[in-house]
């Protein structure tokens, strides 16, 4: 049984970092708090080292921030030429 004993603290050891990490990862996630963050370094790292996926990259960002105009409940405005 001392043989067992530093190999079963070792895992003890790992399933409490385990546990640990995916709390915390439920808790970011909960939060919402690493979506810019990491993100933010994706794109870094696109930048630096594929420069064909960064200019896609750009143009998703810019695609997603587009807004399609919306029409007006009540139709379109008389005077305004549209029908």
């Amino acid at each position: 049984m001392d043989v067992l004993l530093p190999y079963l603290a070792l895992a003890e050891g790992l399933a409490v970092v385990l546990g640990f990490f995916t709390w915390l990862a439920r808790l970011i996630r909960r939060r919402g708090a690493a979506g810019a963050g990491i993100g933010a370094a994706l794109a870094a790292y696109e930048e630096a080292f594929r420069v064909t996926s960064h200019a896609a990259h750009h143009e998703v960002r810019a695609q997603a921030q587009r807004k399609a105009p919306t029409g007006s409940p009540d139709g379109p405005r008389p005077g305004t030429g549209t029908t």
